[in-house]
């Protein structure tokens, strides 16, 4: 089974946060949630939160250089590293977006 939604989280300042997941018998075996900004260009990528390599892995994106290597951020299961992933993007796409811009 598989989830997706798409959520506003500043509508004003075109940040927006993409979940997408799937799930085996009630357990998340893999996601990817997504902090977007609008830009007179199209939407940006600002971060990155996945499972595709079966753990819980991060991507910072900057506006010079682009996609920057993961990292390992949560080291519990797909599915707490996916909550993890999506408690943080509400609680800091404000200064993500900041890291982003620099």
């Amino acid at each position: 089974m598989s989830g997706r939604y798409y959520e506003d989280l500043d509508l004003p300042g075109g940040v927006h946060i993409w979940v997408d997941f799937s799930t085996e018998r009630g357990t998340v075996v893999n996601y990817r949630v997504v902090l977007l900004l609008d830009t007179l260009v199209g939407a940006e990528t600002i971060r990155v939160y996945d499972g595709a390599h079966g753990y819980n892995e991060m991507h910072r994106y900057t506006r010079r250089l682009g996609k920057q290597a993961g990292t390992l951020f949560h080291s519990g299961s797909l599915g707490e590293g996916m909550r993890a992933a999506i408690q943080d993007v509400e609680a800091r796409y404000f200064k993500m977006v900041e890291g982003w811009e620099r």
